[in-house]
């Protein structure tokens, strides 16, 4: 398998005052930046095995590293679990089994409302029962920052080496932090916003409910140790829902749930970015899995009761943070 290359970054106007340049991770065949974590993670249990032994692995996901590790495991001839909760996009499990892994889905909400304690819970349950099986374990591996700090932040700024703000969605914060060690240490000046979700706990937030898989957590990742000057923007999902609407209506680009808080974020950050802000935001997803949630009415209707469903116009001249 080859490894995945340099994404392409699309000119998105008419969001903000300002261009916003959207570096589109999801252009491989897999649709989303988690090919790259997925790699570095199989190869770095590559390098830690025994010589003569084969690899069985297990990972927590909620759906799309789960589908890249499937993925580079059926190529590589290893036996992969994947262990998910009832908020996997259906796209995306129906991909995971259909490239031979295993699949275990728990269904307990931890104590802070999310899946995130009770996948874990089950991870190491599994590793007492077999000890052959080796855990990647996203959430406190150096593999998962080390990344993007060789290949996200390094893209980043050869396309557009004057940004002055990036936005990043977190989730493992892996692509949080291996960008932010990468790109402050060349250019401290540039302002990186972190981007998480109402209900995730990874800042110190109240936990609570989320129904969109991407960003946010119940439990702080290990890896997750924010530098100094990175700043955080917090977005309900609705929001996130609503910048997806705008840019599939307005740009004919399908992004899913992760992009459509980053580009949340930026609008509610627009105030703070002085005259003229060269804006990189990270797309870490395609839109293509989460066409019966993230594009079903019936579904949103569901999950966030109207507090979605607002015209295209509203964000035509709108203060910023006003929409919802």
């Amino acid at each position: 398998m080859q490894s995945p290359g340099q994404t392409d970054v699309l000119e998105i106007d008419g969001w903000i005052d300002h261009s916003i340049s959207l570096k589109l991770e999801w252009l491989n065949h897999l649709g989303s930046i988690k090919l790259k974590t997925a790699r570095f993670l199989i190869d770095a249990a590559e390098r830690n095995r025994a010589k003569s032994s084969t690899l069985k692995l297990i990972e927590s996901s909620s759906g799309n590293l789960g589908l890249a590790l499937s993925s580079i495991c059926a190529a590589r001839g290893y036996a992969f679990t994947c262990v998910v909760d009832p908020n996997v996009n259906r796209q995306n499990l129906l991909a995971i089994r259909a490239l031979g892994a295993h699949v275990v889905q728990v269904d307990r909400r931890d104590r802070n409302g999310g899946y995130l304690a009770t996948r874990i819970e089950y991870i190491k349950d599994a590793l007492q029962r077999d000890p052959e099986l080796v855990w990647l374990n996203q959430y406190a591996s150096p593999s998962n920052p080390d990344a993007h700090f060789n290949t996200t932040a390094p893209e980043i700024l050869e396309a557009r080496p004057n940004l002055t703000h990036l936005f990043i969605g977190t989730g493992t914060t892996g692509t949080l932090m291996g960008c932010a060690k990468y790109i402050l240490a060349r250019r401290p000046d540039v302002e990186i916003i972190a981007v998480d979700t109402v209900g995730s706990v990874t800042f110190g937030g109240a936990p609570g409910p989320r129904y969109l898989p991407g960003l946010g957590t119940s439990r702080r990742p290990e890896i997750f140790d924010p530098p100094p000057g990175v700043e955080l923007q917090m977005i309900h999902e609705a929001e996130a829902v609503q910048a997806c609407r705008w840019l599939a209506k307005r740009h004919g680009v399908l992004a899913g749930a992760s992009t459509g808080s980053v580009l949340a974020a930026v609008r509610r950050w627009r105030d703070r970015m002085g005259p003229h802000p060269r804006v990189v935001a990270v797309s870490p997803d395609g839109g293509m899995s989460y066409l019966d949630t993230l594009y079903s009415d019936e579904w949103l209707n569901k999950a966030f009761g109207d507090s979605w469903n607002v015209p295209l116009s509203s964000f035509e001249n709108q203060p910023a943070g006003d929409i919802v």
